[in-house]
């Protein structure tokens, strides 16, 4: 089941908008990556630096400025006005391990909701100069040029990732491991680079446990509008309150083999 769509001229804005708060967000992004920065630990247990926080106050303040009337849903300075048509949903540094490692992998997450729904997606990379971005009803776009999943069906055939064996637990990681063990490769890293991946053709499944709506809803446009899959581990669409168990895959017969072992 495809996704609501955003008609032109509307959708060209808000891509448009979206598109500059990326561009303020790996500005910044840019210009902590590989200094000497704090490193705080917050309540989860999780890392976060200064840039994740002024990242995300930044695009807030974008947002406020010129669409004071949506909601918006941060990773680190929470949720406001969620009952609105439009919800902005933003990861702003996407694997912040990786950042404070000085690993380049990390990214910024950018989601529009319209009525619960994801309907807009920005993957990007600032310390790779790489974008993928996603909007309902439209071809995913890496650079400006359409990009497609790669035509996997098997999962014999397939390179499957995930951040790390060890949000695995109890039964989450027995699935898990059911459905990797039985991939051609499986491969770990990448935070939101391997759904990047996924949408240009190289990797063919992602699964995933333990996440947060600021983790994948900018994913699901993106995902989509390349040919993909996203849902959770049991075939439902993705939104606020899924429970953070995710999968990807390249084509639907691969998707749908995989939560057929997952559940």
């Amino acid at each position: 089941m495809r996704m609501g769509r955003i008609e032109a001229p509307e959708a060209d804005e808000l891509v448009r908008f979206a598109g500059a708060m990326a561009d303020a967000a790996g500005a910044l992004a840019r210009r902590y990556f590989r200094s000497d920065i704090a490193v705080e630990t917050k309540a989860d247990a999780s890392p976060v630096t200064i840039a994740d926080r002024e990242i995300e106050r930044t695009l807030r303040d974008m947002i406020a400025a010129r669409f004071p009337d949506h909601g918006i849903f941060g990773e680190e300075h929470g949720a406001a006005s969620l009952d609105r048509d439009f919800v902005w949903v933003i990861d702003p540094i996407d694997g912040t391990k990786s950042f404070i490692a000085g690993m380049p992998l990390f990214g910024t997450l950018i989601a529009l909701l319209r009525d619960g729904q994801p309907v807009l997606g920005v993957v990007d990379h600032p310390a790779l100069g790489e974008r993928w971005v996603g909007a309902a009803g439209q071809a995913t776009l890496r650079h400006g040029t359409p990009c497609r999943t790669r035509d996997c069906r098997a999962l014999s055939d397939a390179i499957l990732f995930a951040t790390s064996p060890d949000l695995f637990t109890g039964a989450d990681l027995d699935a898990f491991e059911r459905v990797s063990r039985r991939a051609r490769m499986r491969r770990f890293g990448g935070d939101c680079y391997a759904y990047a991946l996924l949408a240009s053709g190289f990797v063919d499944a992602v699964v995933e446990t333990g996440l947060q709506p600021y983790d994948y809803l900018a994913l699901v446009p993106v995902i989509e509008g390349a040919g993909g899959v996203i849902t959770d581990w049991r075939g439902q669409r993705l939104g606020l309150a899924s429970d953070g168990r995710v999968v990807a895959a390249a084509t639907p017969a691969l998707h749908e083999a995989i939560t057929a072992m997952l559940a």
